[in-house]
């Protein structure tokens, strides 16, 4: 029996644990995500990149694993957060490797043909910690571009420490040149804003002609570190000797809800898109054990700038999933896979079964900018305002959805058949035959 908590729409692998996306990239006509991802079990371990690919953001093909540990090697106890850069024409992963613990992480490259699907993972690291830096955890590099010149900033910090922010040179990707740092709490909007004891997956983009920095936080609560949502800092780069500082202006809370965690931006020419992680809220490990599956990435996002705020929204392409209307009443439960609900008013969803009566999303729409709330299996994402917000919700085969409002019109989602070019079966056909 399928499982109707299981989003079938999203990227997710049909088993195993999936948490970070990573690799954001764009390359030939195709958007590709990687993930982290431990095929063998629902358990945080063993982490190594899957892989999918889509032309219209709708549609995903899912790839033999990228990259994977390696007994022995710099990577040994994991392939974790990094991003993806095409470097002359070569694509590149730049990646966290572990040859045993997060204190000994390092950078590590792989390069890949156009396909993306045939990796080299390289021997030597790039990068690891600076004996002098005064931390004592570094990861998740994310490369970016200022007045033609490539840099890298990662996260870093320590236990019960302060979080920084390393900024390094690397016109040459297996040379890199420690900048110093990017940021600190020295900064006093981004002690405010972004509290934290490391901050993890730093992305720093520009967005309508302003610089975004995104860090996740990470806080270490009884031995354990425990993520503790994200947060955006608008701001612009300071020269500081070779390099460069961050210089907060504003910012605020990427996403309010409470499953979202280490996003990863794709800056194209005409747009910024982000998927983000939403890890499962409330199930046991039990639960999940018997599920076979844990975390899904979001649905991609579009990112803007608007007033000093950064805004989010679903992306534009994610229209096309919209099959038939959705026949309901306020008050009275429904049940459906995946569906989309549009409300130019105050608008109420609530899962309804034998565990009782949940509240699970609540927006205020308008008839000029009205509330959406994306519902498939057990992901629940609602942008309102320019705000989004994620959480879980797990239906079952008794269970129903319950809509109370006016002025909403709800759609089944889905994937149509619809008619395609010769160039994207071509596409489509070598992602199939190299994989």
């Amino acid at each position: 029996m399928a499982d109707p908590s299981f989003p079938t729409l999203h990227v997710r692998p049909q088993q195993g644990w999936l948490n970070d996306p990573n690799g954001l990239c764009h390359i030939d006509g195709r958007y590709h995500v990687f993930f982290q991802y431990n095929p063998l079990a629902p358990v945080h371990g063993g982490i190594q990149w899957g892989h999918v690919s889509s032309a219209d953001l709708i549609r995903w093909h899912e790839h033999p694993i990228a990259l994977a540990p390696r007994s022995g090697q710099i990577d040994a106890a994991g392939c974790w957060s990094g991003c993806v850069v095409d470097d002359d024409g070569v694509p590149t992963a730049v990646y966290t490797a572990n040859p045993s613990h997060a204190r000994n992480a390092v950078v590590a490259l792989a390069r890949s043909d156009r396909s993306l699907n045939r990796w080299q993972q390289a021997d030597v690291p790039v990068g690891g910690i600076s004996q002098t830096s005064g931390f004592t955890e570094v990861r998740d590099p994310f490369i970016f571009l200022h007045e033609g010149r490539r840099y890298a900033v990662q996260g870093a910090g320590q236990p019960s420490g302060e979080p920084w922010l390393q900024l390094y040179g690397c016109e040459n990707l297996s040379r890199w040149t420690e900048l110093g740092t990017l940021l600190t709490t020295d900064d006093p909007i981004a002690a405010e804003i972004a509290p934290a004891d490391i901050w993890e997956c730093p992305n720093l983009v520009q967005i309508d002609g302003q610089w975004v920095l995104l860090v996740s936080l990470s806080r270490h609560v009884a031995g354990v570190d425990l993520p503790a949502g994200v947060r955006y800092l608008l701001g612009d780069l300071v020269a500081q000797g070779e390099g460069w500082t961050f210089k907060a202006s504003s910012g605020g809370v990427l996403d309010e809800g409470p499953a979202f965690y280490a996003p990863q931006v794709l800056a194209d020419p005409d747009r910024a898109l982000l998927w983000g992680w939403a890890w499962e809220l409330g199930r046991s490990p039990e639960q999940i054990v018997e599920a076979g599956w844990a975390g899904v990435l979001t649905f991609p996002r579009e990112l803007s700038v608007r007033n000093g705020v950064l805004r989010s929204q679903p992306a534009a392409e994610l229209a096309g999933l919209r099959l038939e209307g959705l026949p309901w009443r306020p008050g009275v439960a429904f049940q459906a896979t995946a569906f989309e609900l549009i409300a130019s008013g105050p608008v109420m969803v609530r899962l309804t079964g034998d565990e009782g009566d949940t509240l699970v999303s609540t927006a205020d729409g308008t008839s000029t900018d009205p509330a959406r709330i994306l519902v498939d299996g057990s992901i629940v994402e609602t942008f309102c305002g320019g705000v989004s917000n994620t959480t879980r919700a797990y239906p079952t085969g008794r269970s129903g959805w319950v809509v109370d409002g006016t002025d909403v019109t709800v759609y089944r989602l889905g994937h149509t058949v619809r008619a395609v070019t010769a160039a994207h079966v071509q596409r489509s056909h070598e992602a199939q035959v190299s994989s």
